[in-house]
């Protein structure tokens, strides 16, 4: 957690800071002694658990001060890096309360990453201030610091990186005393809803800010004018904006260093987009569910720096997909949920550095497929919901890069997957399909590097699970609604890898599956459910003490067992259905 921030190492103090009263070498001679104390013998615990690897001797001390940590007072004594460890570790493990933390009290600790810990409050404040000059990354996110809490950051004036997201209790009055933070880089208010655009204003002082992100904040129209002097600027969020229009994005046309723009369900139009024509840095432009239609395309068309540009849920058409054509270096582009056609894919044959191309539930069909012939480099293609059948797929045989394609709901039949046989590079498979058997499944037995397979509401029966012994590295497996019994199951029980089974819908499956899935360890995810298992059933799932999702709907269980078999034999065990 310590290191998650880049720092300019120029503004930090010296680890022999004067505040501790006490020199950086005596502090060292003096915390060595200490921790040897606090050493656990060889009789503790921690060497009785039968680690594979050693740990380390800070790992032993670490572990035995948080395991003590009422005994302990302060930690100002002790060299920053290990104060640091001793502070992470009690806050990965939820052992930091109000009295541990003030033993952290004047540690020159650099980061505090609290994000999301329960019990965060403006009392805290006090101790995290303290730091002073030493604190570089905080991150208090969906606490109940207030306004009041962040008038104590006016004592940590090197500090680069806040997050206070989803702190609904910081209004306007509190980035006041943010303003003098001259330092900071990265600034993160995630659906602060009580923060305005007038209260922006503290922004502009900011001359070193890099980051900033104000995702769901919904009422900061017109405070983007106050970042136009914000000339090392290079990503914005302003994702889920509803308030932001054309006006707000005239603010941003100065920012010639912006690399990244996320503004998806904005209310910009193209004459918005028309403002970005100057910025010819950016390289990642999101544009998700905004208004926009084809002619936008004309704006960011010389842009040779973009490699990233999301266009799903807009208004676009075959008119003004010519465009596509200038953004020659662009590698993910996804125009999922628009009214193009195979005219479009035209204009896009020629981006041959694509990698990812998202055309779900668009108007495609076979013939327009021959335009990704030329995509070597394509490694993830989405069909999803389109018109592509079966003898559309042989124009992607060539393309030897993929690693994931998704035919759910298309016309794709047996006799296409056998095109895909020499697509030896894939990792993901998506079917949903009912046109599928297990004649499609046995063409796909030469795709032995695949790791996610989905075949919802695909004819598979036990025969065609013989099939699957292909495919040793599976990760993720659905198999729902098909004719699969115990017979099949026994089949899937050498997936060894398996961490996701989905078998729901196979009315077939009695208990006996569950004691040939139960070698399969590493499951977290299950789902049985609309099948003949019963509570009598469940003893065979206690080994699996990795399984943190169990969907038993429909069954012959009670959620009277289910219970009992969580608390018994699954304690990471967080959703269960039925309740």
């Amino acid at each position: 957690m310590g290191g998650a921030c880049s720092r300019k190492r120029g503004h930090l103090v010296d680890d022999g800071d004067s505040r501790r009263g006490v020199s950086r070498r005596f502090s060292k001679t003096g915390s060595s002694k200490w921790l040897l104390l606090s050493l656990p013998r060889c009789g503790s615990s921690a060497l009785q658990k039968g680690h594979t690897k050693c740990p380390t001797l800070m790992d032993l001390c670490v572990v035995r001060i948080r395991e003590d940590i009422a005994k302990h007072n302060s930690f100002s004594m002790l060299p920053r890096d290990i104060s640091q460890q001793i502070f992470n570790e009690l806050v990965q493990s939820f052992c930091l309360t109000d009295a541990s933390l003030e033993a952290f009290r004047d540690c020159a600790l650099q980061d505090m990453h609290l994000g999301e810990y329960p019990g965060v409050k403006d009392s805290w404040m006090h101790v995290i201030s303290s730091q002073g000059q030493s604190l570089l990354s905080l991150d208090v996110s969906c606490s109940d610091i207030t306004d009041s809490g962040l008038s104590y950051l006016k004592d940590c004036p090197n500090v680069q990186c806040l997050a206070f997201n989803y702190c609904d209790q910081i209004s306007d009055h509190g980035l006041e005393y943010l303003s003098a933070l001259s330092n900071l880089t990265s600034l993160s208010f995630k659906k602060s809803n009580a923060i305005t655009g007038e209260g922006m204003k503290a922004f502009k002082y900011l001359n070193n800010l890099v980051d900033l992100d104000l995702e769901r904040c919904l009422k900061i129209h017109g405070g983007l004018v106050h970042l136009e002097g914000l000339e090392k600027l290079e990503t914005i969020n302003i994702k889920c904006c509803n308030c932001i229009t054309d006006a707000d994005i005239k603010s941003l046309s100065g920012l010639t260093n912006l690399k990244e723009l996320q503004m998806s369900c904005c209310k910009v139009t193209d004459s918005g987009i028309s403002h970005l024509k100057g910025l010819t840095k950016l390289a990642h432009l999101n544009l998700e569910g905004c208004p926009v239609t084809g002619a936008c395309l004309r704006f960011v068309s010389d842009r040779t720096s973009l490699l990233y540009l999301n266009l799903s849920r807009c208004c676009i058409s075959d008119q003004g997909c010519e465009n596509f054509a200038g953004l020659l270096k662009l590698k993910v582009l996804n125009l999922g949920f628009n009214n193009i056609t195979d005219a479009c894919l035209v204009h896009i044959k020629g981006l041959i550095n694509l990698e990812n191309l998202n055309l779900d539930s668009c108007k495609i069909a076979d013939e327009g497929l021959v335009n990704l012939k030329g995509l070597l480099q394509l490694k993830s293609l989405e069909l999803s919901d389109t018109d592509v059948g079966s003898m559309g797929l042989r124009h992607l045989s060539g393309l030897c890069n993929l690693e994931s394609i998704n035919l759910s709901f298309t016309m794709v039949t047996d006799s296409g997957l056998r095109k895909l046989s020499g697509l030896t590079s894939l990792k993901s498979l998506n079917l949903d399909s009912r046109q599928i058997t297990d004649a499609g499944l046995s063409a796909l037995a030469s795709l032995t590097g695949l790791t996610h397979l989905d075949l919802f509401g695909a004819h598979i029966t036990d025969a065609g699970t013989n099939c699957l012994r292909y495919f040793k590295n599976i990760q993720s497996l659905e198999m729902c609604g098909g004719s699969i019994t115990d017979a099949g199951v026994k089949n899937i029980k050498d997936l060894t890898f398996l961490t996701l089974l989905n078998l729901s819908q196979n009315c077939g499956i009695t208990d006996k599956a569950l004691e040939y899935i139960s070698v399969l360890i590493r499951l977290v995810s299950l789902n049985i459910s609309n099948s003949r298992v019963s509570n009598a059933g469940l003893q065979h799932l206690k080994p699996l003490k990795n399984l943190r999702s169990l969907s038993l709907e429909s069954c012959r269980v009670t959620a009277t067992e289910l219970k009992k078999l969580q608390l018994s034999s699954l304690p990471n065990l967080v959703n269960i259905r039925p309740e």
